[in-house]
């Protein structure tokens, strides 16, 4: 599902250069849960970005889903990103006048093509997170952990390839994230791919496998 081979980025900062990935190498399979923990600097948010293709890297080979995507145009990334990957967010970024079922279709409103019945895709990717009883509620009327649960709703109603997470449970309570921790698990089980960036070691072994990235690096893993 994703492979990549030696990338590498650096940001300029105060006019000196500042390497945060420096030749990051894996793979995941299609139906993976992947955890890559890192600590505050360790590069782990540069590498969600290119992963989800929102960062381009400097160098170093990036495949999806088979295909060499480290030198292709913004359309065909863009095509990618909204098609085949779903993104939550350490923020549920939701809209606070729209309720949940609006909420989970807007990714419908950028898609190409046929998009079928809206309101019947936004409905059944509520139930798949447990909240058909809740669509017509706005984000002020959801806890924390059904607003990240709306919000994984949204990232599936495309149906993607991998669902890209990004410290999932970090504004929540412990309730709240073993909710959505509980959320992630059944939509493994579902055969979902799911890589999930963390820098809590209790929720990275939520996964099947970690990946601990330091220093724009992954390292070796135990032996």
């Amino acid at each position: 599902m994703i492979e990549v081979e030696g990338l590498t980025k650096s940001y300029r900062k105060a006019g000196a250069s500042i390497e945060v990935l420096r030749g990051v190498s894996f793979r995941v399979a299609p139906g993976e849960y992947a955890a890559i923990m890192g600590s505050s600097g360790s590069g782990k948010s540069t590498l969600m970005n290119i992963l989800g293709f929102l960062d381009h890297p400097d160098g170093g080979v990036y495949r999806f889903e088979g295909e060499d995507l480290s030198g292709a145009d913004d359309d065909r990334l863009s095509a990618v990103r909204n098609g085949r990957i779903g993104f939550v967010f350490q923020q549920s970024h939701l809209l606070d006048r729209a309720d949940a079922l609006q909420n989970v279709t807007l990714p419908l409103l950028y898609a190409e093509g046929d998009v079928g019945d809206v309101e019947a895709r936004g409905r059944a990717a509520l139930e798949a997170v447990a909240l058909g009883h809740r669509i017509h509620h706005l984000p002020g009327e959801l806890s924390g952990g059904e607003q990240q649960r709306v919000a994984a709703a949204r990232a599936l109603i495309n149906d993607p390839a991998v669902i890209l997470a990004d410290e999932p449970t970090g504004n929540l309570d412990s309730r709240s994230g073993r909710e959505v921790l509980d959320l992630f698990a059944a939509l493994h089980r579902s055969g979902r791919t799911i890589v999930m960036i963390t820098h809590d070691r209790a929720v990275a072994e939520e996964a099947d496998r970690i990946l601990t990235l330091a220093d724009g690096r992954i390292l070796a893993p135990p032996p």
